[in-house]
């Protein structure tokens, strides 16, 4: 009697009845490849696969969204708005404004094409990076980089003239190649600052590279052919800091205004209203915090997806999930938002192969 009341107590004790999720969750069901190797089904098959791959998944739909938002979804009109925002036609012109942010890691690495990609069809309208996400998309031109190993020893790559980044390889040369390059352009803009009072800034400058640099492989030639500002706010930290450090004793008196480009940076999120903002940042540091905090100055965007590896326990911003932009006002609470916890040279392909790249092609069949 005493082991059948045990017994009982222990069964419902492990069996709990569940509550229902049919009809609240997703059911977890991957990709069949009985179907055939069908790549637009697959990436589809992400969300309901689980763990990273579903994050994947809820990053294409979000994406999606900020491509797929029309002013002329907003059911409400502000009173006080402009005769041209209630105009039907207008509304239904104005799309979400993105924000594209990425470490120099990724344009060392083949992303620098994904990125070329966008830029060129005008599929983001600003871009953050570093330094290095200048400079190595410039030196590409001039020079490739190569595949190597991330065991290669260091003092050996060091005899050699090797730089690693990762399991990339980057000649030393190449960097001579780029200061022979940029130091003339260097010269030419010092003098236009002296004969022509042109008050240069870190985004001009970078549009001046794009325009001196007339390569097509060049994400920056297509930001500046297409009028697409690019943000450094850390001009200085790399190898093109080296090289106006290296030109300061050549010729001193180049000055270049931060200000005026903070100004600029936070006045594209001040002033995108009535559009919707949509942040996309791939890895963590400068770049996704200086989008972010243009973005408090509207009270927040409306959509980010992040994808990085950086881990929050650490009390890093790079770590940081988007709730915590919530808390400071840099994402809005009702935003749609996403972390994908994934190298980005892996998901960032996948995520644009079905959103960005998919749209185009769906709209170019519609025309033909």
């Amino acid at each position: 009697m005493e082991d059948e009341r045990v017994l009982s107590s222990v069964h419902s004790t492990v069996f709990k009845e569940s509550e229902s999720l049919e009809g609240k969750c997703d059911k977890i069901e991957g990709y069949d490849f009985n179907q055939g190797v069908n790549y637009p089904k697959l990436l589809r098959s992400m969300l309901t696969t689980g763990f990273q791959a579903s994050n994947l998944g809820e990053a294409i739909d979000v994406v999606n969204q900020m491509l797929d938002w029309r002013l002329s979804d907003e059911t409400t009109v502000a009173e006080d708005c402009s005769e041209e925002e209630k105009d039907p036609a207008y509304r239904e012109s104005v799309k979400c404004k993105i924000f594209l942010g990425f470490t120099s890691n990724l344009v060392s690495s083949g992303v620098r094409e994904t990125i070329r990609y966008l830029v060129q069809h005008h599929m983001v309208d600003v871009i953050v990076t570093t330094t290095g996400g200048v400079e190595e998309d410039l030196i590409k031109c001039l020079a490739p980089t190569f595949k190597g190993d991330f065991s290669l020893p260091g003092a050996y790559l060091r005899s050699k003239g090797l730089n690693r980044i990762g399991n990339l390889l980057v000649p030393n040369d190449n960097y001579c190649k780029f200061e022979d390059w940029i130091i003339p352009i260097f010269d030419q803009m010092l003098k236009e600052q002296k004969e022509e009072n042109v008050l240069w800034t870190p985004s001009k400058l970078l549009a001046r590279l794009g325009k001196e640099i007339n390569n097509e492989s060049s994400y920056l030639y297509w930001a500046y052919k297409m009028n697409i500002p690019v943000f450094c706010p850390g001009l200085t930290d790399g190898s093109l800091g080296d090289m106006l450090y290296f030109h300061s004793f050549r010729t001193s008196g180049l000055v270049i205004d931060v200000v005026q480009d903070i100004r600029a940076m936070n006045g594209e999120a001040v002033h995108a209203c009535p559009r919707k903002t949509g942040m996309i940042i791939l890895g963590g540091g400068l770049p996704k915090h200086h989008i972010c905090n243009a973005n408090m100055m509207r009270n927040g965007a409306d959509y980010a997806v992040f994808i990085n590896t950086g881990q929050e326990f650490d009390g890093s911003d790079s770590g940081a999930r988007p709730d915590e932009a919530v808390s400071w006002g840099k994402i809005r609470g009702s935003a749609k938002t996403v972390k994908v916890y994934c190298d980005a040279t892996i998901a960032f392909p996948l995520l644009v192969a079905e959103t960005f790249a998919s749209k185009r092609e769906e709209n170019r069949e519609t025309k033909a």
